[in-house]
């Protein structure tokens, strides 16, 4: 059996969700990963990395709710940080604060290594499409002789990691609709989760 890990990059996979296929955001990610295995394939571990957004409590709360739902499967979630930075309009110099999600990529690479470092996998799923990952992807085929595949997610893309990959593929919508979460997902503190709506 060939052993699969599966590393998640929430805010591209969430972004690329609700760029082609908003309805779907209800992802069950864990059944999502086994649903992109074959024969002859287990599931070693599905692991889920985001930051925790600020500044919108209206965002905040869904995205409390997603990761509530999240915590009742075997995922395990990593934190990044979500920092807010001044911007400013090139044309009539307004300024404001721009929120951006940091060390996602920094995680991704820790785990990917450490993971084939300690002999965990024979195939690492990167559902994500950022270059930044090409370094620790070389790292992992290179020195631990391990398969990386990229999964990319809707409208998310690149010609650097599909070069390095040993394969790819695209999240498409049949994928995401056949894996959402239930209507309603019971917490691990025993709070009923609903789906969210369309709009929201």
């Amino acid at each position: 059996m060939e052993r699969v890990s599966v590393y998640i990059d929430g805010f591209n996979l969430y972004f690329g969700i609700c760029d082609l296929h908003a309805r779907y955001k209800w992802l069950d990610v864990h059944k999502m990963s086994q649903a992109m295995l074959k024969g002859q394939q287990v599931l070693i571990d599905v692991k889920y990395f985001t930051a925790r957004i600020s500044g919108d409590p209206t965002k905040e709360s869904r995205q409390r709710r997603y990761l509530d739902a999240i915590d009742t499967t075997p995922v395990q979630v990593y934190y990044g940080h979500y920092l807010g930075k001044p911007a400013q309009c090139h044309r009539c110099h307004h300024t404001w604060i721009k929120n951006e999600e940091k060390m996602t990529d920094v995680n991704i690479a820790t785990q990917l290594l450490l993971d084939a470092y300690h002999d965990k996998y024979d195939r690492a799923v990167i559902v994500g499409g950022d270059s930044d990952l090409l370094p620790p992807i070389q790292a992992v085929q290179n020195t631990f002789g391990k398969r990386v595949f990229i999964a990319f997610p809707p409208r998310r893309n690149s010609s650097t990691l599909r070069a390095q990959a040993n394969g790819y593929f695209n999240v498409g919508k049949k994928l995401l609709g056949d894996n959402q979460f239930p209507n309603i997902v019971t917490s691990v503190s025993g709070f009923e989760l609903t789906r969210p709506g369309p709009w929201n």
